[in-house]
């Protein structure tokens, strides 16, 4: 049934109205704006920093040896220390 029923001839439907709306104006955005934006982004990479650098083996053999350097002085210094006392004239 594919029937076109012809319009009736009194009516004349050839002018379309067309409505034009009108675009909204464009927002600008402020200043002060484009600053905190910026200052927010700024705030989210610093947060994000990796927090300490990846200790790597020599880095961590070197503070090793400073701690048994320092223990060897503390233990000599401590050996002095009680033979001083050992040989002091009473």
């Amino acid at each position: 049934m594919n029937t076109t029923l012809p319009t009736a001839a009194g009516r004349l439907d050839t002018e379309h109205t067309v409505v034009h709306l009108a675009a909204p104006p464009a927002r600008r955005v402020g200043l002060l704006d484009r600053l905190a934006l910026h200052a927010g982004l700024a705030l989210i990479t610093w947060s994000r920093r990796p927090r300490r650098i990846a200790r790597t083996d020599e880095s961590h053999e070197h503070e090793l040896e400073l701690v048994r350097e320092r223990a060897r002085v503390d233990h000599d210094a401590a050996v002095a220390h009680v033979l001083m006392m050992r040989l002091t004239v009473r």
